[in-house]
């Protein structure tokens, strides 16, 4: 049975880009290692890391904090990996490059959706 986490559909994109990466980036260079694979795996699963971070905090200036700038940023960073590896010729696949584009944009919407909620919350009380 799945968590309320594992449900959240930002996660479970998040969780699918990690894997894409891990299996793209099996097909780099040999001496590429400690450079483009390794942080591309980190950073991919720093965004889903930051994320199950994130859904146990009760302050919402942590988790906006959290969301926007280290979700956000660790996924720009994987993105802009990608796009560079592609450019090198390690991976010919875009398809992951524009499904990190779709992320950020569903995480700048979560954001929205988090302050919008603790505003209504606040004028309810």
């Amino acid at each position: 049975m799945a968590s309320e986490l594992e449900n959240l559909k930002i996660y479970q994109m998040a969780s699918a880009l990690e894997l894409e990466v891990y299996k793209s980036t099996k097909s780099f260079p040999g001496d590429e290692k400690y450079r483009s694979i390794d942080q591309l795996r980190r950073s991919s699963a720093s965004v889903t890391n930051n994320i199950a971070e994130s859904y146990e905090k009760r302050s919402l200036k942590e988790r906006v904090y959290i969301w926007g700038d280290i979700v956000k940023g660790e996924a720009q960073e994987t993105k802009n990996g990608l796009m560079m590896a592609l450019q090198k010729g390690f991976h010919d696949n875009k398809d992951v490059i524009d499904r990190y584009t779709e992320l950020l944009k569903a995480v700048s919407g979560y954001i929205r959706f988090l302050k919008t909620n603790s505003e209504h919350s606040e004028r309810n009380q």
